[in-house]
């Protein structure tokens, strides 16, 4: 799912440009940082260093990714969540498409370890405005199913559903004390960096 996108960029293209921002920043403030990219299972993990020739790794793992299978969010949280022992901020950046009970219980395992949040909820404008004009054929990016429909006849409902999910994940963040931000993949990167430079500030 992170491979759509209606405009210039993917979100993956999106969520890889923000990291790439993050990783600059969080080096030049002698910040130790790491990456895990993931889809159902982890396919990198580099750890956390603070040395400026780090950025390199980063962006060469940045730079090589690409989307592959169905996601599975929570088996990645836990996992990290026991392995990451020091405690820190740790940032998600992802459309979340998967059960949000599920995410934000993987969520709550670092929150449970005193770890610090911020998600990034990554979107294209199209997902949530829905603006299609003419019938057209849909497509699952990660199933591969596919159905044919009216967009005026779904739309409603669509959107509906959008918003619930939306909220459910800004709810449930909320709750835990985590930093949830909603990002479109039109929005300046600057938005995205202000969130991560005030959490820092308040975390000290």
């Amino acid at each position: 799912s992170m491979t759509y996108g209606s405009g210039e960029i993917t979100k993956l293209e999106y969520g890889s440009y923000l990291s790439a921002a993050l990783t600059h920043l969080m080096l030049n403030q002698r910040d130790a940082m790491g990456l895990v990219l993931f889809d159902e299972k982890i396919r990198k993990f580099i750890p956390p260093r603070a040395a400026p020739s780090h950025a390199n790794i980063i962006m060469g793992a940045l730079d090589k990714i690409q989307s592959a299978n169905d996601t599975q969010i929570r088996p990645t949280l836990d996992y990290m969540a026991e392995r990451i022992k020091k405690r820190g901020l740790v940032i998600l950046i992802s459309d979340l498409l998967d059960d949000p009970d599920q995410v934000l219980m993987g969520l709550n395992h670092f929150r449970h370890n005193k770890q610090e949040m911020i998600v990034f909820h990554l979107m294209d404008r199209q997902e949530l405005n829905f603006d299609f004009d003419e019938r057209t054929q849909f497509k699952d990016m990660e199933t591969g199913e596919m159905i044919t429909t009216d967009p005026w006849h779904i739309r409603s409902a669509y959107q509906n559903m959008i918003k619930s999910f939306q909220k459910k994940y800004l709810t449930g963040c909320r709750n835990q004390r985590i930093d949830f931000v909603p990002l479109f993949t039109d929005q300046p990167l600057d938005i995205a960096l202000n969130e991560y430079l005030n959490k820092r500030q308040k975390t000290g």
